[in-house]
C-alpha cells in the first residue's frame, strides 16, 4: 500500500495501475502465505494427507525445529507415477470431484498444501502404490523435476528441506527452534487426540543421526470410548484421564461426544481445551464460549476447564471452508450446537455429585513433609509395624499410664473413653480440635429381638464424623481412608444450590420501574436483543419496544437493587455479538445468589455438633456439584489409608 498524501489530493500525473495475471510460482508463494504460517502448518498438512491415505502409522521426524527438514512416513495407500506430478499441481485433489463443497469427508479437499510446500521449500515425494514400483518427484522453489524410480517398501515419504528459502523474509518471522518445536509436538497430539486408531511417532533430529522420540503414541483399537480414553492419558496426561467425566450426547443428528474434567480440576489457562468437529481440530469461538458457559456455575473467572470435546454430524450441517488453514468452521444451526454442549456438560457435572478431584488429595499428600531416608539410602525400620502392633488391653494401659493427672480411683484397665474423661477434662475448656464419640453399633443385646440392620456411616462415600479441627475442619473416616471438609465451603455450595433450585421452581423476583428507562439502539441492536426478551425476562428483566429502534426496560432482577439499565443492555449486546448467546444477567444474577449463600452458610469458627457433623455429610452426597465451592476451589480431601500409612513408613 503506499502512503498516504497528507493533502488528500489525488495526483493527475499518476499513471492508472494495470492488472496483470501473476505466473504459477508467484500465485504458489501467495498461497503458501495463507496456508503454511510455519513449520507447525506444514506439518499439518502432511499428517492430515496421510491419514486421509488411511495410514495406521505416521511417522514425523523434524530438524531445527522443521526449518531445515520436515520428513512424514506413512503406510497409506500410496501414490503412482501419474499421480504425483498432479498432486504438485494447484487444485488437483483426490477427495473431491468438486461437485459439492459441503459433503466434505476428509482433512484436506482444496489441492493446495503440497504446490504450495514446494513453491517455498525443497519438496520430495517418494510413493509407491500396492503391486507397482515405488517412484518419486521434486521440486524446489516451484520448478518441477521429472518423476524417477525409487526404493520404498509401502506407504509414501514427504520431505521438505529449507522451508521458506525461497521467500526468505518469512525466515525473519520464525520463532526460536524449541518455539517451533513446540507448535509442532501441539499440532501432532491434537491429530493423535481425533486419531487413537493411528499410531504417531515425533522425532527430533537435529544434529543427525536417529535423534529422540519427543513423543509416541501407539494405535489403540477396541470400543471408542475405551481408545479415545487411553489416547487422553497418554496425550493430554493420565491426571486428566483419572478425573474426566465421559460425555456421550445427541440431538437432530449432531453427536456430542469425549471427556471433560471436574471443575476442580481446572487450569489457569485454556491449554488444555481440545474441540473436533467430524475429527478435524478446530479453535472455534462458538464452542469454546459454549463450553466456558457450561463451567460458568462452577468456575472463577481466572479458571478454565479442561476438555476433549468431539462433534460428529452431516457434513452438509457444517461449513469447513471459511478460514485458509480450516481451523475454524461454521455450523448452519450454532445454537443447537451450542445448546447440546452446555446442556451436555451440565448434565455430566451434575451426575458426578460430590466428586472431586483426584489431584486435590495428591497435592495435600504432595505438601506433607517426606521422611529423610537413612544414611545407607535403606528403608527405615519401625518398631510399631503392622506385625508387632500391641494388643488393644496394652494400648489402653499405655494411654490412662500417660494421661496427665488421672484420676486415682480411675481403674488402669478401664475404657479408653473413660481414661480419656477422666485425664484430660482439664482441658475440655481450651481446645483447636474435638474427638465425637461414636456408638458401637455392631453387637446386638442378647435376647433383644431383631432389629433393621444399620447402615454403617463409615460405608458411605463422605464416611462418618471422627472430629473437628480449628472449628472449620470436619474429620470423617472411610472405609478406606478419611476426608477432610471444609465445612463453610461445603455449605456454602448446599446453600447455592438450594437457593437455584428455589429460584428454578419460582422464577426471578423483578422490580418494576416507577418510570421506564428508555435506550436508543441501532436497528439491528434493538432487533437482536427483542429476539432473547424471553430469555432475559427469565432472569427479570423486562424489555420491549419504544418506537423507532429504542427499547423501554421495564423492570430488573430485583436481587441486584439499584441498576444502570442502559450499560447493562449494551453489556448484553456485546456478549451476544461476540458469542451469539448472553449468559451476562443469568451471571449477575447467580453472582448475588452465591453471596447470598455464603453469608447464610456455616460460618468458620463454628463448633458443630457430630449429629450437625454427619447431616452435612450426607447432603454433601445427595447435592449435585458439592464436591467444590461456588469459586471452583475443592470443599474437601480425601486421603487413601495407604497414602498416609505411606507418609508413617508403614508401606
Amino acid at each position: 500500500m503506499s502512503t498516504p498524501d497528507p493533502q488528500m489530493n489525488a495526483d493527475p500525473t499518476r499513471s492508472r495501475p494495470v492488472i496483470r495475471q501473476l505466473d504459477d510460482s508467484a500465485i504458489n508463494r501467495i498461497a503458501a502465505g495463507e496456508v503454511v504460517e510455519r513449520p507447525a502448518s506444514a506439518v499439518k498438512e502432511l499428517v492430515e494427507n496421510a491419514i486421509d491415505a488411511g495410514a495406521t502409522r505416521i511417522t514425523v521426524e523434524i530438524a531445527d525445529g522443521g526449518k531445515t527438514l520436515i520428513r512424514v512416513t506413512d503406510d497409506g495407500c500410496g501414490m503412482t507415477a501419474d499421480d504425483l506430478p498432479l498432486a504438485l499441481s494447484r487444485h488437483a485433489t483426490s477427495k473431491i470431484d468438486g461437485s459439492d463443497l459441503l459433503n466434505i469427508h476428509t482433512f484436506g479437499f482444496r489441492g493446495e498444501a503440497l504446490p504450495s510446500l514446494g513453491a517455498v521449500g525443497r519438496l520430495t515425494i517418494t510413493s509407491r502404490v500396492k503391486g507397482q514400483d515405488a517412484v518419486s518427484i521434486r521440486v524446489a522453489g516451484g520448478r518441477m523435476e521429472p518423476v524417477k524410480p525409487a526404493a520404498l517398501r509401502q506407504g509414501t515419504v514427504v520431505e521438505l528441506r529449507d522451508l521458506f528459502f525461497a521467500t526468505p523474509a518469512r525466515l525473519k518471522f520464525m520463532r526460536s527452534d524449541r518455539a517451533e518445536s513446540q507448535a509442532i509436538g501441539d499440532t501432532i497430539k491434537r491429530l493423535a487426540m481425533a486419531e487413537p486408531a493411528i499410531g504417531f511417532t515425533l522425532r527430533d533430529v537435529s544434529g543427525g543421526g536417529e535423534g529422540r522420540v519427543t513423543f509416541r503414541a501407539d494405535p489403540l483399537s477396541g470400543d471408542l470410548f475405551d481408545a479415545l480414553h487411553g489416547r487422553l492419558a497418554s496425550v493430554i496426561g493420565r491426571e486428566f484421564a483419572e478425573n474426566a467425566l465421559k460425555i456421550d450426547h445427541t440431538r437432530e443428528g449432531i453427536r456430542l461426544y469425549g471427556y471433560a474434567a471436574l471443575p476442580t480440576y481446572s487450569r489457569g489457562a485454556a491449554v488444555t481445551q481440545f474441540l473436533f468437529v467430524n475429527t478435524r481440530p478446530v479453535k472455534d469461538k462458538t464452542l469454546t464460549g459454549a463450553l466456558r458457559a457450561a463451567y460458568m456455575d462452577f468456575l472463577s473467572r481466572d479458571r478454565h476447564p479442561a476438555a476433549a470435546l468431539f462433534i460428529d454430524c452431516d457434513p452438509e450441517l457444517v461449513d469447513v471452508n471459511v478460514h485458509p488453514a480450516k481451523s475454524e468452521v461454521r455450523f448452519r444451526d450454532p445454537a443447537l450446537v451450542r445448546g447440546l454442549i452446555v446442556s451436555s456438560l451440565r448434565h455430566a457435572l451434575s451426575e458426578a455429585g460430590h466428586r472431586a478431584s483426584t489431584t486435590v488429595a495428591g497435592a495435600t499428600l504432595g505438601a506433607m513433609r517426606p521422611e529423610e531416608p537413612t544414611a545407607t539410602g535403606a528403608p527405615r525400620v519401625y518398631q510399631m509395624d503392622l506385625a508387632s502392633r500391641p494388643s488393644r488391653q496394652a494400648m489402653h494401659r499405655s494411654y490412662a499410664a500417660q494421661a496427665p493427672g488421672p484420676q486415682e480411683d480411675t481403674p488402669v484397665d478401664a475404657p479408653l473413653a473413660t481414661a480419656a474423661a477422666a485425664g484430660f477434662s482439664e482441658l475440655a475448656g481450651s481446645y483447636s480440635g474435638r474427638v465425637i464419640d461414636t456408638p458401637d453399633v455392631s453387637h446386638e443385646t442378647p435376647g433383644a429381638p431383631p432389629q433393621t440392620p444399620v447402615v454403617s456411616p463409615e460405608t458411605l462415600p463422605l464416611g462418618a464424623a471422627r472430629g473437628q479441627v480449628h472449628e472449620n475442619y470436619i474429620i470423617a473416616q472411610t472405609q478406606d481412608g478419611m476426608v477432610i471438609v471444609d465445612q463453610h465451603a461445603a455449605h456454602e455450595r448446599l446453600v447455592y444450590e438450594r437457593l437455584k433450585h428455589q429460584m428454578a421452581e419460582n422464577g426471578v423476583a423483578t422490580q418494576g420501574l416507577l418510570i421506564p428507562e428508555i435506550v436508543e439502539l441501532s436497528e439491528g441492536d434493538a432487533a437482536r436483543l427483542l429476539d432473547v426478551s424471553d430469555e432475559l425476562y427469565k432472569f427479570g428483566l423486562g424489555i420491549e419496544p419504544f418506537g423507532g429502534s429504542a427499547i423501554a426496560v421495564r423492570e430488573t432482577p430485583a436481587l441486584l437493587g439499584t441498576v444502570n439499565a442502559e450499560a447493562l443492555i449494551r453489556d448484553i449486546l456485546d456478549e451476544l455479538a461476540d458469542q451469539g448467546e448472553s449468559q451476562l444477567l443469568q451471571a449477575k444474577v447467580e453472582a448475588i445468589l452465591s453471596r447470598v449463600a455464603c453469608h447464610g452458610s456455616i460460618r468458620s469458627g463454628r463448633r458443630m455438633r457430630g449429629e450437625e457433623m454427619d447431616a452435612l455429610l450426607r447432603e454433601m452426597e445427595a447435592t449435585p456439584h458439592s464436591g467444590q465451592c461456588n469459586h471452583g476451589r475443592p470443599t474437601y480431601v480425601e486421603l487413601k489409608l495407604a497414602d498416609i500409612e505411606r507418609l508413617f513408613g508403614r508401606s
